[in-house]
């Protein structure tokens, strides 16, 4: 695992918008397909599913919007990470 980068070295939970679709994965709503697990957009708080996912929409966001950071909006989860430095950081 690659050490934290500066994306994430202070990065908050606090430093995160609302959640633009808090209850699911913005385009698996649209779509009516299902998810795994979910991750918000730190630029914009698109809700993206994970790469486990079928849709892999978190990472497409990623792709098509250059946005670097996301976090895990899993019940419990407190971790972010940053798609251009391939490195995860922990939220406080």
């Amino acid at each position: 695992m690659a050490e934290t980068c500066e994306h994430l070295q202070t990065l908050k939970m606090a430093d995160f918008p609302p959640p633009r679709t808090p209850g699911g994965c913005e385009e698996c709503l649209a779509e009516g397909t299902r998810w795994v697990a979910l991750r918000e957009c730190l630029d914009c708080g698109h809700v993206g599913c994970c790469d486990s996912s079928p849709g892999t929409h978190a990472t497409k966001h990623y792709r098509q919007s250059g946005h670097p950071v996301m976090r895990s909006v899993m019940p419990g989860d407190t971790w972010s990470w940053c798609y251009l430095h391939e490195s995860t950081g922990e939220l406080s």
